[in-house]
């Protein structure tokens, strides 16, 4: 039988380890100098120097973004539906309420017209999403918000390095949020990145990280545990210097799966736009489900759905959207399928997805 092909693949290598292993020996662990440095690498390769915030998790790096701009009881923050619970969750752990808009169905990203439609008196911003890494539209959500005076904020979990019209994501919003979990383009084995706008929202999330203290024991306000420690920096900036080898390898990788694959609809790359591909996300328009278990059962090929279950389906986030429909949300949670596009992948691994895949739409058309 063929070996199986994993639908992501996290890459750490002896130089990581031996990262680590300086860290270690050094005797500071906790965050220190390590941590610092990759905060300024990080934003030098990223979001052209933006102030940047390492955390301990992408979720705390939203919620904490969201606190340190200003968001909380009684406002509104418009968030796609189509995405992972993080999303809405952070803007629910504020105090505020997420406000669910439908995607548009190219790049599965907010919807601009479904966004000013669900403006209301309390809202406070809007959060795109750049999914799989696709940059959402942000020249049309920009728009909005000036004419609406309304923030814009960025969630980038899994967009490193993508841009559109050269201007990289997380460099159009108050902040933006990069995640650096293990299956992301990059790791630093758990944590996330905030890209502020200014110094002000800057020292509001490095205050909001360290229990309210810049100084020790001067606590300025209340805040969180949700530091990054030296261990994770250190495995983060070695994966900087990686990153963009791997980024290129997924683009190289998606566009011999743009050009082979039959019988699925493959993701579309809007004008202007960089895609990163952190996930490679076709669109199976009949018995997805059954797709999905054919790859894996008849040709050792693995893939992943994301997201099954829209944010305003889910028994947490269903009571902020009462009766809510969003149809083409909808229709994409109904249809999608992530498949590997990894910089891990072979062209043997490469031939065996587009084979397996191939097979199975036809054999289902």
């Amino acid at each position: 039988m063929s070996e199986f092909i994993p639908p992501a693949k996290p890459i750490i290598g002896d130089e990581e380890r031996e990262a680590v292993d300086r860290v270690l020996r050094s005797g500071m662990v906790a965050q220190g100098p390590e941590v610092a440095a990759f905060e300024r690498e990080f934003g030098a390769h990223f979001v052209q120097g933006r102030p940047t915030v390492a955390v301990n998790s992408g979720t705390a790096g939203l919620h904490l973004g969201l606190l340190a701009s200003g968001v909380g009881a009684g406002d509104e923050v418009i968030v796609p539906s189509f995405t992972f619970a993080a999303t809405g969750n952070s803007v629910a752990l504020t105090g505020a309420s997420p406000v669910f808009a439908d995607i548009e169905a190219d790049t599965f990203t907010l919807d601009p017209a479904s966004v000013e439609a669900a403006i209301t008196a309390r809202t406070k911003g809007i959060m795109p999403v750049h999914l799989y890494g696709h940059p959402a539209l942000m020249r049309e959500l920009e728009a909005i918000a000036q004419k609406h005076g309304l923030m814009l904020f960025e969630d980038a979990a899994q967009a490193h390095g993508a841009s559109l019209d050269g201007r990289p994501v997380g460099t159009f919003g108050s902040f933006g949020m990069f995640s650096l979990y293990p299956t992301k383009n990059m790791t630093s084995g758990e944590g996330g990145m905030i890209t502020a706008a200014d110094d002000t929202i800057a020292r509001n999330a490095r205050l909001l990280r360290n229990q309210g203290m810049e100084r020790q024991y001067e606590n300025e306000v209340v805040g969180f545990n949700a530091r990054m420690t030296d261990i994770h920096a250190s495995i983060g900036r070695v994966q900087l210097t990686k990153v963009d080898g791997w980024t290129r390898a997924r683009q190289e990788n998606a566009a011999f799966l743009d050009a082979s694959l039959r019988g699925v609809v493959v993701p579309p790359v809007r004008e202007g736009a960089v895609h990163v591909y952190h996930q490679y996300t076709v669109r199976v328009p009949e018995d997805r489900d059954g797709f999905v278990t054919a790859l894996r059962e008849e040709h050792q090929v693995g893939s992943g759905v994301y997201y099954p279950i829209p944010n305003h389906r889910l028994p947490s986030l269903a009571p902020y959207a009462p009766g809510l429909e969003l149809p083409e949300t909808e229709r994409a949670a109904g249809e999608v399928v992530s498949l590997p596009v990894h910089p891990s992948l072979s062209q043997g691994d490469l031939d065996r997805i587009v084979a397996a895949v191939n097979a199975v739409a036809g054999a289902g058309a």
